[in-house]
């Protein structure tokens, strides 16, 4: 993004275009509001814009630490539990067609163990799986070292998988036989 002294109104605007949509899903992920999300995602912007010195080439994580704090800020300052947004069927219609893992397992099934996760164990998951950044990127989003990271993530994936395992299997769809005769 150029040296600090280089960061003027055409880099922002830049900054601006190249990470708002990225901002403004991370918040999505995190908030039952989209103006909430949105809102969320021009409070990041004026903290780029008066910290613009501090930010780095590869803004994303440094976007997404700020968006992070932010939210805290807000459930802080309320004392009551922040709005997550609620596991809905709907969230399936989001994506375009499930693939790989999403097929087998079932989003629905992952969303519900990821809630019975402590914070810390869903942010990781969540900056690794959904925002798909890297674990050094996902450490400096938290506020701590690649190691460190590695081991919450490490030790995530071990709940998540144990959370998975203690749901239910989903019934099974009764599968009608026909034969041409029937037809």
């Amino acid at each position: 993004m150029g040296p600090p002294e280089r960061r003027d109104e055409a880099w922002f605007t830049s900054l601006y275009a190249a990470e708002y949509a990225h901002i403004v899903r991370y918040g999505q992920r995190r908030l039952d509001d989209g103006y909430a999300s949105a809102e969320l995602a021009q409070e990041v912007f004026v903290v780029a814009w008066r910290r613009r010195g501090e930010v780095p080439d590869h803004s994303l994580p440094w976007l997404y630490g700020v968006a992070r704090r932010l939210l805290a800020n807000q459930w802080r300052s309320r004392r009551a539990a922040p709005d997550v947004l609620p596991i809905t069927d709907a969230d399936l219609d989001r994506g375009a067609h499930p693939s790989g893992a999403d097929v087998t397992v079932g989003v629905t099934d992952v969303r519900v163990a990821l809630a019975t996760l402590g914070d810390l164990d869903q942010e990781i998951l969540r900056l690794i799986g959904w925002e798909e950044l890297t674990v050094s990127e996902a450490a400096q989003v938290l506020g701590c070292t690649r190691a460190t990271a590695a081991v919450r993530l490490h030790r995530a994936r071990r709940r998540l998988t144990e959370a998975m395992s203690d749901q239910p299997a989903p019934p099974r769809r009764a599968v009608l036989a026909s034969t041409r005769e029937d037809l």
